[in-house]
């Protein structure tokens, strides 16, 4: 990276100059049109969209949206593609969200293991609440909430157990 006259670093992901070169308003409107496409088209989800269309605001250079876009077909391209190689080209992939009852699940289903407590039920009924909304929202977390049921039917059967056996002696 080598630093610009007022001290800001200059990322220069392609190594060419137009790369670096700073974007105008109507560059960051054409990259904004190609994510409006593609959204419309069912290339991006909502979260995709939004979180490339704050990309774009963001962007100072013709890299960055190149970057942003860089997955996607588009009309009037960014950057004129002889200066971007297929290879050289980064894929865009936004982190996908964790379910946040599929860790409260498996938290819960943990702290079955210690303390054979009370945090059976719970870690069940948040497990099969995240994994009916897994489906739905398209977020990770399908491991979390399984092993949080797992642990979480083991202490309840173990409890079942115990209470079977107060009774039965």
């Amino acid at each position: 990276m080598s630093m610009q006259p007022w001290g800001a670093p200059q990322p220069q992901p392609y190594g060419n100059g137009q790369a670096a070169m700073r974007a105008a308003h109507s560059d960051r409107e054409r990259a904004v049109d190609v994510l409006k496409a593609a959204y419309a088209e069912g290339r991006l989800s909502a979260d995709e969209y939004g979180a490339r269309f704050e990309g774009v605001q963001r962007a100072k250079t013709y890299g960055e949206l190149a970057y942003l876009v860089s997955d996607l077909p588009v009309g009037p391209a960014v950057l004129p593609m002889a200066a971007m190689p297929m290879m050289a080209r980064p894929v865009y992939a936004p982190r996908t969200r964790t379910n946040p009852l599929a860790v409260t699940s498996l938290v819960l289903g943990l702290l079955c293991l210690p303390t054979f407590g009370f945090f059976g039920i719970p870690a069940v009924v948040t497990g099969h609440l995240a994994k009916n909304q897994l489906p739905r929202t398209g977020e990770d977390g399908d491991g979390m909430a399984t092993a949080g049921l797992v642990l979480g039917w083991l202490s309840v059967g173990g409890w079942a157990l115990l209470l079977l056996l107060a009774v039965v002696s």
